[in-house]
């Protein structure tokens, strides 16, 4: 298996990347699609957060690069704003990671 690293997509309504009018009902099907296009490319969809009414979308994702968020993306038509490779930051990683080196 290759290492994992992690991604967040974005998509906003006025750049066109997010739909004009979504419901949850709607995203909930569509998530179906999109997370069998993740599968199929080795992507491994962790967390969504969706603001319907602001229309944006913030997606984290585990693969092994940025170009296989983007097939997966490809496969079901989505289009996204940008793809960046994060890490991940807990208060456990700020606070007690900075603790433990004093």
């Amino acid at each position: 298996m290759q290492p994992m690293r992690f991604f967040m997509d974005t998509h906003d309504r006025k750049l066109k990347t997010f739909p004009e009018k979504l419901t949850p009902a709607e995203f909930g099907g569509f998530y179906t699609l999109f997370e069998q296009a993740c599968y199929a490319e080795g992507v491994v969809p962790l967390r969504i957060h969706v603001a319907y009414e602001d229309g944006r979308a913030f997606c984290l994702t585990m693969a092994a690069d940025a170009d296989a968020v983007k097939r997966a993306h490809n496969r079901v038509g989505l289009p996204f704003d940008s793809i960046t490779e994060v890490k991940t930051a807990t208060p456990g990683d700020t606070f007690f990671r900075g603790a433990a080196s004093a």
